[in-house]
C-alpha cells in the first residue's frame, strides 16, 4: 500500500492541470511518502485528457481514468476511490484554489492524530459573496443542523481520509457534498476540521451554478430520511399516516354526534354532506391509509434487499 494518494476531479481544467501537478509533486516529494496522483477525467470536451497523458509520461505517480461523458464530481470521486491505493487518501479541485502546500498538514491529521477524516474549511474565500459566500453560509448552517457535524464548510473539496473510509461509503448521485456526513452514518466518528488556504481561480470559470444550493438542500433531506428510516419505512409512512388517520375519524365522530345530538333535541341542523369539515376529515382518513400502504409496500421493498444486513464492521476477534 502507497502512503499517499491524491485523487483529482476535473472537468475542462487544462490549462491549470501542469501547474498543480507540479506542486503536487514537490510537496509530495518533500514529504518522503510514496504517493500517487489519480486524476479522473469527467468527460472534459477540451485538450484536458491530452495533457493528463503528457503529464503521465514526465511523472510515474500520475494515474488516470477517462469517462466517456460528464457523470459528474460524485462518479468521479467514486471512482478515484476505488482506484486510491494510499492509506490516506486527499481530495483537492483541479482549479488550482485548493493550495497543494496543504497536504503535509492533513495527512498528519490523519496518520498521527487519528483522524478518520478531515474537511478543510476556507475561512477566508475568494468568491462571489452573492452567488457562492452568502449562499454557502446559509447551506453549511443547515446542513450543520441536519447532519450533527459542527463543520464550517461541509463541500469543500479539499478533504483528507484514511482509507478504510473511501472503501466503505458509496459516493453518488450529487452526494460528494456530504461525503463527511456518509462517514458519519458508516460509523467513522472522529471527523475534524482544519482551516486551508483558498486562491483565486486564474484559469476559466466555475462549472457549479446557483442550481447547486437547491439540488443540495434535497440530497441532505434524501440522506436525513435514508439515514433515520432507510431500513425502517414504516416507522415515519406508519406513525404519520396512522396520526392523520385519527385525526380524520375523531373529526368525522365528532361532527356525527354533534348532529344526532341537535335531531335528538329537536333543533335545527347541518347534514353531515353539507358540512366542510366533513370532507376535510374524509380527504384526512384517505391521505392516513396511503401513507400507511405506502410504509407497508416501502418495508416489503426493504426487506427484500440484498443489503439490508450489510452493516460496518471493524473487528473481530477469531
Amino acid at each position: 500500500m502507497k502512503d499517499l494518494s491524491v485523487v483529482i476531479s476535473l472537468f475542462n481544467e487544462a490549462e491549470s492541470l501542469p501547474e498543480l501537478v507540479s506542486l503536487i509533486n514537490t510537496t509530495a516529494t518533500g514529504m518522503g511518502v510514496d504517493y500517487e496522483i489519480i486524476m479522473v477525467n469527467d468527460g472534459s470536451t477540451d485538450n484536458s485528457w491530452n495533457v493528463i497523458l503528457s503529464l503521465a509520461e514526465k511523472y510515474k505517480a500520475v494515474r488516470a481514468i477517462k469517462f466517456r461523458r460528464n457523470y459528474g464530481k460524485s462518479a468521479a470521486l467514486f471512482c478515484g476511490f476505488e482506484a486510491a491505493e494510499g492509506a490516506v487518501v486527499i481530495t483537492m479541485d483541479a482549479d488550482l484554489q485548493d493550495d497543494p502546500n496543504e497536504i503535509p498538514a492533513l495527512y498528519n491529521m490523519i496518520r498521527q492524530q487519528g483522524y478518520d477524516l478531515v474537511s478543510g474549511w476556507k475561512k477566508k474565500r475568494f468568491d462571489n459573496k452573492l452567488t457562492k459566500n452568502i449562499p454557502s453560509k446559509i447551506y453549511n448552517a443547515t446542513a450543520r443542523k441536519v447532519t450533527g457535524l459542527k463543520l464550517h464548510d461541509m463541500n469543500c473539496g479539499l478533504k483528507a481520509y484514511r482509507n478504510e473510509v473511501v472503501k466503505n461509503i458509496e459516493v453518488y448521485g450529487e452526494m460528494h457534498r456530504y461525503i463527511p456526513y456518509l462517514a458519519k452514518n458508516a460509523g467513522f466518528t472522529k471527523i475534524g476540521e482544519k482551516e486551508v488556504c483558498h486562491h483565486v481561480r486564474k484559469y476559466g470559470k466555475s462549472k457549479f451554478g446557483l442550481e447547486r444550493f437547491v439540488n443540495g438542500y434535497l440530497d441532505l433531506l434524501s440522506l436525513w430520511f435514508l439515514q433515520q428510516f432507510g431500513k425502517k419505512p414504516m416507522h415515519f409512512f406508519g406513525v404519520l399516516g396512522s396520526l392523520t388517520f385519527i385525526i380524520g375519524f375523531i373529526i368525522t365522530i365528532i361532527i356525527i354526534i354533534q348532529k344526532v345530538c341537535a335531531q335528538s333535541a329537536g333543533l335545527k341542523f347541518r347534514a353531515v354532506t353539507d358540512q366542510p369539515l366533513f370532507y376535510l376529515a374524509l380527504v384526512a382518513l384517505i391521505i392516513g391509509i396511503q401513507l400507511f400502504l405506502t410504509g407497508f409496500i416501502a418495508e416489503l421493498i426493504s426487506r427484500g434487499r440484498e443489503d439490508r444486513n450489510n452493516y460496518q464492521i471493524s473487528q473481530r476477534i477469531r
